[in-house]
């Protein structure tokens, strides 16, 4: 019997929820291994967790005594490996720009307004305070970007009319910019797509307030 994938997974980290968003995609069942990032300074500073991944972050995926990290390596894994609905076009030019899209919210946004990042700026310069106005202001510049970008390649989802990766990176990023109170009237394209995302089973069954994790009433 061949054992199921096992996620490391904090239910608000926008890179976890990219990767859930995959497996359910992929339909590929998984066990859920819950990380708390905020517990006694963060679950993922512990000898146990560093040793399954030195950048101390999740997600972690272990497939077959294989571990692997980084949500969009792991993706692209699962994309190679398993089979199911593809999150990468055949044709080079919309492969390009799916990864394109990922690449500006996974290496150009999300990173900025992370948690570690957060903490440290804080630590600078001595304000709580600093949190969402940091938060909102780099997900507010990086949305510009990205809303011009979704006007020209756009159908239905990020590229065109199928799911792909682009997707999968492009509503946890949302659920980030409500939580930092970004206002997504000023990005049209981008909260129509997410809206439609948002109703698809794979990406219900990934949301946050589904994690085992999470807290009551959040």
């Amino acid at each position: 019997m061949t054992s199921k994938p096992v996620l490391y997974s904090y239910y608000r980290s926008s890179c976890s929820y990219r990767v859930r968003i995959a497996l359910n995609i992929k339909g590929i069942d998984y066990d859920y291994r819950p990380v708390n990032m905020l517990k006694d300074g963060g679950e993922q500073y512990t000898d146990g967790f560093s040793e399954l991944n030195p950048m101390k972050q999740v997600p972690v995926l272990i497939d077959k005594g294989h571990t692997l990290t980084q949500s969009l390596p792991i993706i692209e894994y699962l994309e190679e490996t398993r089979e199911g609905p593809k999150l990468l076009p055949e044709d080079p030019l919309s492969r390009a720009t799916v990864r394109q899209v990922a690449e500006i919210i996974a290496a150009g946004i999300q990173p900025i307004q992370n948690l570690k990042v957060i903490r440290k700026v804080v630590q600078l310069t001595g304000r709580e305070d600093v949190k969402p106005e940091w938060g909102n202001h780099w997900i507010d510049e990086g949305f510009k970007a990205l809303e011009v970008i979704l006007i020209s390649c756009s159908g239905m989802y990020c590229v065109g009319d199928s799911l792909s990766l682009a997707d999968v990176c492009l509503v946890p990023q949302v659920y980030n910019a409500l939580r930092y109170k970004v206002d997504m009237e000023k990005f049209p394209v981008i909260k129509r797509i997410n809206e439609k995302l948002k109703k698809l089973k794979p990406f219900i069954d990934a949301s946050p307030d589904r994690q085992p994790d999470c807290p009551k009433g959040v």
